[in-house]
């Protein structure tokens, strides 16, 4: 297992990190970027799971239940 962190500083980013990024992994994102038109959209289509950064229990909740989910389910 291993954790990849991505620091976009420009959209081009989004292109690199898709190609760098395995197929059997579980991607997830700030909240914010579900609303930045086009790019929140493939973002939610492609099933990135969002964290509130401003919602501290509702982060951790969320994340948790994801940690189970890889876990039951064998993936990274």
């Amino acid at each position: 297992p291993f954790v990849i962190v991505c620091n976009h500083q420009a959209s081009l980013d989004l292109m690199g990190m898709a190609e760098i990024i395995p197929e059997c992994c579980v991607p997830i994102a700030k909240r914010e970027l579900l609303y930045l038109g086009t790019v929140g959209w493939a973002c939610w289509l492609s099933g990135i799971i969002f964290i509130d950064r401003h919602r501290r229990d509702a982060a951790i909740e969320v994340i948790s239940r994801t940690a189970s989910t890889m876990r039951r389910e064998n993936v990274r």
